[in-house]
């Protein structure tokens, strides 16, 4: 009998998932002894940190997205549909667009998160962000015709997709402004919600003297409690109020509802263990990515090395072998620190991350994987 792997998710969790089961499975799966399916629910496959340059200009909405197929080792199954139910009773998903379900041995789920601005009011209507090509189109047409006035960069919702994305951005907008010699007209406040500028010491101890140094604002338990569209104002559960010309926010991230009916996590988020990523709710239930409550940041490179570990445990479950490969944390994210300098922080579940002196030489390291990374989804890198 064949062993169904079914993967719910074609982000980067999903993908790398699925093309490295392709590879170390390929026998068996040449033998029709391990089937991998792979379902989502567009065409295309999207890599999000792309949006960060889009309001600069740097880059489109365009760069950010591929047809997925072609990145889609031959071997695995892709369907194009939504998962509209997950039985793990019956051991089953249900797709929406063809009223059919598909039976699984073994279900990770990879959705990934959603950005929802309207659970803060007013929200929506008076801020902007850069976590989709919508807004991040908007937000560079707002750019580029602001040219004075206060620029709010304000951590709205934890956790979220790329956690030092608020902060690139803000520091990307100071050197933006000044290179356009609008600094001096520019006021720039950046908002967190705990007492530092980063849930990661290391980082935020980095960050906070850059940012004394270029005339940053920060304000630290600044948790907004609504957003004020007519007045321009952010409103704090603190009983703090900011005033603002624009706001650029980093708003809440929900998990999936997917996640919530199935039992598999009451907040959206699926509860696994830390290691094995299996989810404590189901058995042969595991999850990857931003949808997994894990102990580290909702990070590409997170779900990458995860999914690398949780590649080798299916394939010795598939083999009837007793698995051994963990995951251990392992994240790594570079730090734009401005428009041509950048820096990057290494860490696992038992090792803190140090900052490295930012560099032009690190800026275009990112870059250039920023270019290469099509071929990380496509299992070669």
């Amino acid at each position: 009998m064949t062993e169904r792997i079914v993967i719910v998710g074609a982000g980067t969790a999903g993908i790398v998932l699925a093309n490295n089961l392709a590879d170390e499975l390929a026998d068996e799966v040449d033998a029709g002894d391990v089937a991998v399916e792979l379902v989502n629910d567009t065409e295309e496959h999207v890599y999000k940190p792309t949006w960060l340059y889009v309001p600069f200009g740097e880059k489109t909405p365009a760069d950010a997205t591929r047809p997925l197929a072609p990145l889609v080792d031959d071997r695995v199954t892709l369907v194009i549909d939504r998962v509209d139910d997950v039985d793990t009773e019956s051991k089953a998903v249900s797709l929406a667009s063809r009223g059919e379900t598909r039976p699984y041995d073994h279900l990770v789920l990879a959705m990934g998160a959603q950005v929802t601005p309207e659970e803060t009011p007013g929200l929506a209507e008076g801020g902007h962000h850069f976590y989709g090509p919508a807004g991040a189109t908007a937000l560079r047409e707002e750019l580029s015709s602001f040219t004075e006035g206060h620029l709010v960069v304000s951590v709205v919702g934890v956790p979220h997709m790329c956690p030092v994305a608020p902060l690139e951005f803000a520091l990307i907008a100071d050197a933006w402004f000044r290179d356009h010699g609008l600094r001096d007209d520019v006021e720039l406040t950046y908002t967190y919600p705990i007492g530092r500028a980063h849930g990661i010491e290391a980082v935020a101890e980095w960050a906070r003297p850059l940012m004394d140094e270029r005339d940053i604002t920060v304000e630290t338990f600044f948790n907004a409690e609504r957003v004020d569209p007519d007045d321009e104002v952010i409103h704090t559960v603190e009983g703090r109020d900011l005033d603002y010309d624009l706001l650029v926010a980093i708003p809440p991230h929900d998990g999936s509802d997917l996640v919530r009916d199935a039992g598999l996590g009451d907040d959206g988020w699926v509860d696994v263990d830390p290691n094995t990523l299996e989810a404590r709710g189901a058995d042969d239930v595991y999850a990857l990515g931003d949808v997994a409550d894990l102990p580290t940041s909702k990070a590409g490179s997170a779900a990458h090395y995860a999914a690398g570990a949780l590649a080798d445990r299916l394939a010795s479950v598939a083999r009837g072998e007793r698995p051994t490969a963990e995951y251990d944390g392992k994240t790594v994210c570079f730090i734009e620190s401005g428009t041509d300098e950048a820096t990057y922080i290494a860490f696992d579940y038992d090792e803190s991350p140090v900052p490295k002196e930012p560099s032009k030489l690190i800026h275009w390291s990112k870059l250039g994987y920023n270019q290469s990374y099509w071929l990380t989804a496509r299992g070669v890198l």
